[in-house]
């Protein structure tokens, strides 16, 4: 009988150093969930923080606003951006991303216009005269564009362009010497979808993209809103280049951080959207 006693007692003591150790858990609290409403609401008050430097997007699938900050964005800016959603700031997942979130403008060579350089989207036509697709950040700052420095090669104008809020401008062929190839047709990208990007200063890159319909606030340079987020790098002078799956074109280089040798986050407007506004066709 003792020793009965005695393995009980043993048993009970082993028992109780497990549930000491950790062994034995009950169930693990839930997240917070937030209603789409609430979400919507932290979407605004992230716009409305006025932090430069920031990427935001409503993920829906994750219950999250998901806030990407440059390097520019400071702790102090990231607790007031919290404070501002109030009770939901649990709403709000902040990641890090690489440099700082500007357009990809630049001078130097590639298509020229009022000093600066960009680079030449997708080929569009309309009514049988022929255009191309550029950053409307580019177009803000260039009334007419050529294909050399010395800028005595004219291409044609820029009629018409959309910065802040897009990022699209269009420039119309002016000169009947210059080709204007396609081979391509405007659709939109995907979540995981591979990718490349052509642009005028680093060539041709590949990526990934990560999101879409994602707000971009760039350091002093305003917001744009539904833009395609991807692992794509890119450099000054890249803007208005093409980001394309096999024939599929899909959006023109807007901005973003980092550097092709480091790595970066680069934003793209979509083309679909581009293509709709100016009502021209790419091909």
């Amino acid at each position: 009988m003792s020793i009965r006693r005695s393995r009980l007692t043993s048993l009970l003591a082993a028992t109780v150093g497990l549930v000491a150790a950790g062994a034995f858990t009950g169930p693990a609290s839930a997240a917070p969930s937030y209603t789409a409403g609430q979400l919507a609401q932290v979407d605004a008050a992230v716009a409305a923080s006025g932090v430069d430097g920031l990427a935001w997007r409503v993920d829906a699938a994750a219950n999250r606003v998901v806030v990407t900050a440059d390097e520019s964005v400071s702790a102090a800016e990231l607790a007031r951006l919290k404070k501002s959603a109030g009770a939901a700031s649990g709403a709000i997942r902040v990641d890090r991303a690489r440099g700082t979130f500007r357009p990809l403008l630049s001078a130097g060579n590639a298509i020229y216009g009022g000093g600066y350089r960009c680079s030449l989207g997708f080929n569009v036509v309309k009514g049988g005269v022929y255009y191309f697709l550029t950053a409307g950040h580019c177009g803000n700052v260039a009334n007419t564009w050529y294909t050399n420095s010395s800028q005595s090669t004219l291409i044609g104008p820029t009629v018409g362009s959309s910065f802040p809020g897009n990022d699209y401008a269009l420039v119309r062929y002016d000169n009947a010497g210059l080709s204007h190839p396609g081979g391509y047709t405007a659709a939109n990208a995907f979540v995981g979808e591979a990718v490349k990007r052509t642009g005028s200063t680093t060539g041709t890159h590949s990526g990934t993209v990560t999101a879409l319909n994602v707000t971009v606030r760039y350091q002093g340079s305003g917001t744009v809103k539904g833009m395609i987020q991807t692992t794509v790098c890119a450099e000054p002078g890249d803007s208005g280049g093409a980001l394309y799956d096999g024939t599929k074109a899909l959006g023109i280089t807007s901005g973003g951080s980092g550097d092709c040798k480091r790595g970066g986050t680069t934003f793209f407007q979509p083309v679909t959207e581009a293509a709709s506004a100016y009502g021209v066709t790419v091909y």
